[in-house]
């Protein structure tokens, strides 16, 4: 480990990439702190304590706090997000034949792809900011204190282009963090401001223990259970399923090749914790979409509907994070090509044939690991919120964010480890270690 911390200092290349990353965070946290005039911030603190378990706390998480404090960067990377979840659902159910076109195209069609994205992000943007801040202005708040005093055109106007411009600076600094610097810059935003929130939440936990709120004991349980999600998330995270392949024998000249034995391996939760951001990516939309009409009747039974922690909530979350899961590996894995693949190399599964039954075979076992590991995150991410709902447990963290701070963790890591490896550095992990290649959806295309 001390090794791999001393190759990454001086390799200088590596070292630029790592300063250029920590660089982007933290203009990225800067942006996050700068509030957008004609904000009562009294107001505004008052209306997301009293919602502190709703939507609009949880979408505060994925912004790193800047929604709680109505910054220029309020939005965040979620219309970003709900862009490339457009174009993907497009793509993968074959409904615009020029998309598909554009695909098979090589590296010109994903720059076209990368396009259209960032043009849906612009759009998405616009709308979101405009739903956001008519919902932020009507919102009632305790003592009836306005959090705009004089909402006029010209403020609509204002806020809504600097947040709309803030989304697109953002998604173009995580794209530079991904082609220039370690990882993947949009996964590095939403994890740098997960992480922020961390001391905060570590002195709020102190804070009630010596308030005799909760006892020492309770306190101690908490934490285990933190440690025990972090600890079967890494687990999982890693965990693969090792399909044997058998590679045949050939005779090219006087020598004899193949006849080795490998492994297919099939990682149990192929899609990381990119499921959750698109579940809570998509949980936004309808909050978006009622704040047009939040005077209207329906349009509050709807929104108290619409609540944090009701079982039908939870259950909803939990069923878009399967389908995401799901979803995510019928576009990045495609059995066919793996049996073709295996197919052309000499190689094959012991007990099937070649082609047709080894891509049954595979397509057999992914689906079936794949729903192990979806139940997992769906269980982590729902679970401690229900948990703090029923029964009244201050986890200040919830599962959703442990996921995506321990899955970004991993995949960081591993960039970095493979970054030494090419440059024959020893690695941070023995044997065994985790997979130099990101897993992330690439939401950039790139």
């Amino acid at each position: 480990m001390i090794k791999g911390l001393a190759g990454v200092v001086e390799v200088a290349e590596l070292r630029k990439k790592i300063l250029f990353t920590l660089g982007a965070i933290a203009v990225y946290r800067v942006g996050a702190a700068i509030p957008i005039p004609g904000i009562n911030g009294d107001a505004l603190a008052a209306i997301f304590n009293a919602q502190r378990g709703g939507i609009l706390g949880f979408l505060n998480i994925f912004s790193g706090g800047a929604l709680a404090r109505f910054s220029i960067f309020s939005m965040g990377v979620m219309p970003y997000i709900n862009a490339s979840i457009i174009m993907s659902l497009l793509q993968g159910a074959h409904v615009l034949p020029y998309l598909d076109r554009l695909y098979k195209e090589g590296e010109l069609g994903r720059r076209k792809l990368n396009s259209i994205t960032r043009y849906l992000t612009l759009f998405l943007a616009a709308f979101q900011s405009f739903g956001l801040t008519i919902a932020i202005t009507k919102m009632p708040t305790p003592g009836n204190i306005p959090v705009v005093s004089n909402p006029t055109a010209g403020f609509y106007m204002i806020t809504v282009l600097t947040l709309t411009a803030g989304t697109i600076f953002i998604m173009w600094l995580g794209e530079q963090v991904t082609e220039l610097g370690i990882g993947n810059g949009v996964s590095l935003i939403i994890f740098a401001g997960i992480v922020e929130r961390i001391p905060s939440a570590t002195m709020n936990m102190v804070k009630l223990v010596q308030a005799e709120e909760i006892s020492i004991l309770k306190a101690v349980a908490i934490l285990a259970v933190v440690l025990g999600v972090v600890a079967s998330v890494v687990w999982v995270e890693t965990a693969q399923r090792k399909i044997p392949v058998q590679y045949a024998k050939r005779v090219v000249g006087r020598k004899m090749y193949g006849g080795a034995q490998s492994y297919l391996p099939l990682k149990v939760d192929q899609s990381g914790v990119i499921a959750v951001i698109f579940a809570v990516s998509l949980l936004a939309v309808p909050l978006t979409v009622l704040q047009f009409a939040q005077d209207k009747p329906w349009a509050v039974k709807a929104l108290q509907f619409w609540t944090r922690g009701s079982w039908y909530y939870q259950l909803f979350y939990a069923g878009l994070i399967i389908f995401f899961c799901y979803f995510y590996n019928s576009v990045s894995i495609n059995p066919m090509d793996l049996a073709d693949n295996m197919k052309k190399s000499g190689g094959f599964i012991p007990g099937y044939r070649p082609g047709d039954s080894t891509a049954r075979y595979i397509e057999w076992v992914l689906e079936r690991i794949t729903l192990g590991g979806a139940l997992f995150v769906a269980a982590i991410s729902v679970l401690p919120d229900m948990l703090r709902s029923q029964f009244n447990i201050p986890f200040f963290l919830g599962g959703t964010s442990l996921l995506i701070v321990v899955g970004v963790a991993l995949d960081t890591m591993g960039q970095l480890e493979a970054q030494l490896i090419m440059r024959h550095y020893e690695g941070f992990l023995k044997k065994g270690r985790i997979g130099g290649g990101s897993r992330w959806f690439n939401v950039g295309g790139r």
